[in-house]
C-alpha cells in the first residue's frame, strides 16, 4: 500500500521594516552640472584676452550672466554654430544638446545655485603665447592699420613678405589678427607672384578690400583653407598635406574688422610651423559661384540663386566654406550621386555673416566621378531682414563691398589617384570648373584665363589662344593676360602679332620680368636687335639672378658687335649657372682668335 506523505506548508512571517527613500536632489548646480558645459563649449572665446565680451570660467562670471546664458542657448544664438544636423558630421561641432540647453535653463530657474565645491571640474588650461609653441617663422605686418572709431565693418589686407632662401613645407599656421575683440575673421592667402603688393599705396601700407583674387602664371590652384575666427585653434595639416612656401612669396592677410568706439591700431602677425616632409597629397579648392544671378529687388524676401558642378574625377571632400553677405538667409549645398542618391553637404537655415567659417568634416566624404554639387542660396532683401544694411531696402547686386552680395561655395577636395592617364586631375577639375563658370557668366575673366591655361598645357594652342583673346577683351590692360596671349602667339610662331601684347604688359607693369623677357624674344624674332637688347637689359635689372636672361643679353650684344659687354653678360650667366650651355658655347666662341 502506497502511503502518500503530504509536505508541510510552512508559513513564514517575515517582519519587514521599509526604509524611507531619501529624496533625490534635483537641484542643478554650477559646479556639478553647468561648469562642464561652459568649459567644453564656451571657454575658448569667453575667457580673458579672447573675443567673448565676458569670461565664463568662474561661478561669479556665470551667475552674473545667467539669464543671458539661458536665453542665447535656448534660441540657438550661442554657441555660434551655423550648420544644421545633416548627413555628415563636422569636426569640432559647437552644438549643445537639448539636454544641455535644458540644464542651463533649469539652473537659472532654480536660482543659479553654486553647489558643492568638490563637484567642480578643473578649469580648462589654455597655452600662453603661441598655441603650438614658438613658431619656426614669425611674420608681422610692417605698418599698423588704424581702425576708425565708428562706422560699419571694415576690411583690410596686410601684405607679409616671406624672408625665405629655400623652399619650406608648412604643416600649421597660427594667425594672430591683433585684438580679438575687434576682428571678426581673417583669411590668409599665398601670393607666389607678389601681385597684391601692387595694390598698396606705399610698401607695407596694406590696402582695402573685402575679397581679393591673386594671380599666378604657373599651375598652382588654391589648395588650403587658411582661416581664423574667434575661438579657433591652429589646424595641423594631415600627414602628406603640408603646403609649399617658396622664396619670393608674399602672404596676404585679409582681415574683417569691427569698430570699437575709439580708434584702434591693428598690426597682425602670423606664426608658421614647418615640416621636413614634402606634400604627397595635393588638395584643391573648388570655387563655385553664381554672382551674375545676384540682382535682388528691394522687398524680395525669397530671392533664390542656384548653380551646379559635375565632378570630372573621384574626390574626397575635406572641408566646405559657404559664403554670402547680409541678405543671405538659407544656404544649402547637396551632392547628387550618379545613382540618384542625394546627400546634404551643408545646410545653414539661419545664415549669419558674423559667424561664417570653414567647416571641416570629421571624416572625408567620398564622391565618385559624375557626382553633381548643387548650390541653393536664399536671400532676403526686405525690411524684415534685420541684417539688411540698407534702410529702406534698395536693389542689390554682386560686388566686393559688404553692402553688395555674393553667392560662393568653396570645397576643399582631394582628387583620388592623383596621377592618372589624364595627368594631374586638378587640371581636369579646373578646366571643368572654368567651363561651368563661363556657362553662368561669359564675362568671367578668370574663367577664360584659367581655361586658356589648361588648354595650352594640353597642347591645344588654337583653342587656348581664343580664350586668352576673350580674357584680354574683357580686361585690355591686364598685364598677365596680355603676356599669356603674347606667349601663345609666340608658340604659334606669330612674333609680330605677339609684340603689341607684350608691350601692353610691360606698360602696365614696368617691373614685370617675364613680359620684358618675352618681348625681347619677340623683337629678336622680328629682327629688332636694338629693341631686344633694351628689353633684356630691363630683364636682367629686374632679375639679376636669372642666368638665361644674362646669356640671352650676351648673345644679343655679341650679335650687335658689342663684344666686351657681351662677354661680361655671358660670364655673369656662368657665374650663376656654370652648366649653362648657351652661355658657355657663346663665350668660347667669342674667346676664339678671330681669323
Amino acid at each position: 500500500m502506497t502511503r502518500i506523505f503530504h509536505g508541510l506548508v510552512l508559513l513564514l512571517f517575515v517582519h519587514c521594516t521599509l526604509a524611507q527613500t531619501s529624496k533625490v536632489d534635483t537641484t542643478v548646480t554650477f559646479n556639478r552640472d553647468v561648469a562642464p558645459i561652459l568649459y567644453r563649449n564656451c571657454s575658448t572665446c569667453h575667457r580673458p584676452g579672447e573675443s567673448g565680451p565676458f569670461s565664463l570660467l568662474t561661478y561669479d562670471d556665470a551667475k552674473r550672466h545667467a539669464k543671458l546664458l539661458a536665453e542665447v542657448t535656448r534660441t540657438g544664438f550661442m554657441p555660434p554654430w551655423l550648420p544644421a544636423p545633416g548627413d555628415f558630421k563636422f569636426a569640432d561641432e559647437r552644438r549643445l544638446t537639448a539636454e544641455q540647453i535644458a540644464i542651463l535653463s533649469k539652473w537659472v530657474a532654480q536660482g543659479a545655485v553654486e553647489g558643492d565645491p568638490r563637484d567642480l571640474p578643473p578649469k580648462p588650461q589654455f597655452p600662453a603665447g603661441w598655441q603650438m609653441g614658438e613658431p619656426d617663422l614669425i611674420l608681422k605686418a610692417e605698418k599698423p592699420y588704424t581702425l576708425s572709431a565708428t562706422g560699419g565693418d571694415q576690411y583690410w589686407n596686410f601684405v607679409l613678405p616671406v624672408p625665405l632662401q629655400t623652399t619650406r613645407w608648412v604643416k600649421a599656421v597660427e594667425i594672430r589678427p591683433a585684438d580679438k575683440r575687434l576682428v571678426h575673421h581673417a583669411n590668409l592667402l599665398i601670393d607666389s607672384a607678389r601681385t597684391a603688393r601692387q595694390l598698396e599705396s606705399a610698401p607695407g601700407s596694406g590696402f582695402a578690400g573685402m575679397e581679393i583674387s591673386l594671380e599666378s602664371e604657373t599651375f598652382e590652384p588654391d589648395s588650403h583653407f587658411l582661416f581664423w575666427k574667434p575661438g579657433s585653434s591652429p589646424y595641423v595639416e594631415p600627414d602628406g598635406m603640408a603646403w609649399r612656401l617658396d622664396p619670393g612669396t608674399d602672404l596676404v592677410m585679409n582681415v574683417h574688422l569691427q569698430p570699437s568706439g575709439k580708434p584702434e591700431a591693428i598690426q597682425p602677425s602670423v606664426g608658421l610651423y614647418f615640416t621636413d616632409h614634402p606634400a604627397t597629397l595635393h588638395p584643391m579648392l573648388l570655387q563655385l559661384q553664381n554672382d551674375r544671378a545676384l540682382d535682388i529687388p528691394p522687398g524680395d524676401s525669397n530671392f533664390v540663386v542656384t548653380t551646379d558642378f559635375k565632378l570630372p574625377v573621384d574626390v574626397d571632400v575635406l572641408a566646405i566654406y559657404p559664403h554670402a553677405h547680409y541678405l543671405g538667409t538659407d544656404l544649402l549645398a547637396t551632392a547628387l550621386l550618379p545613382d540618384g542618391t542625394q546627400k546634404t553637404l551643408i545646410h545653414i537655415p539661419h545664415w549669419d555673416l558674423k559667424w561664417q567659417g570653414v567647416f571641416r568634416y570629421a571624416t572625408p566624404i567620398s564622391l565618385p566621378k559624375g557626382t553633381t554639387i548643387l548650390m541653393h542660396y536664399v536671400y532676403d532683401n526686405s525690411k524684415y531682414n534685420l541684417a539688411n544694411p540698407n534702410d529702406p531696402p534698395i536693389q542689390v547686386t554682386a560686388g566686393n563691398r559688404a553692402s553688395d552680395e555674393m553667392a560662393h561655395l568653396w570645397l576643399q577636395v582631394l582628387p583620388k589617384n592623383f596621377k592618372n592617364a589624364d595627368g594631374d586631375p586638378r587640371r581636369l577639375l579646373m578646366e571643368a570648373l572654368a567651363r561651368r563658370s563661363l556657362q553662368n557668366d561669359p564675362s568671367d575673366f578668370a574663367a577664360h584665363y584659367n581655361l586658356a591655361a589648361m588648354l595650352q598645357a594640353r597642347g591645344q594652342l588654337s583653342e587656348a589662344l581664343e580664350q586668352y583673346q576673350m580674357a584680354v577683351k574683357l580686361k585690355p590692360n591686364h598685364p598677365v593676360a596680355n603676356n599669356a596671349l603674347g606667349a601663345a602667339l609666340m608658340a604659334l610662331e606669330q612674333p609680330s602679332a605677339a609684340v603689341p601684347f607684350f608691350r601692353t604688359a610691360v606698360a602696365n607693369r614696368p617691373d614685370y620680368f617675364d613680359a620684358h623677357y618675352n618681348l625681347a624674344l619677340a623683337l629678336h624674332a622680328t629682327g629688332d636687335l636694338s629693341g631686344t637688347i633694351d628689353q633684356l637689359t630691363h630683364a636682367v635689372a629686374l632679375s639679376p639672378g636669372d642666368a638665361s636672361a644674362h646669356a640671352n643679353l650676351g648673345a644679343a650684344l655679341a650679335e650687335a658687335g658689342r663684344i666686351p659687354e657681351a662677354k661680361l653678360q655671358l660670364r655673369k650667366a656662368l657665374a650663376i649657372d656654370p652648366q649653362h650651355q648657351m652661355a658657355r658655347e657663346n663665350l668660347d666662341a667669342l674667346d676664339q682668335p678671330q681669323k
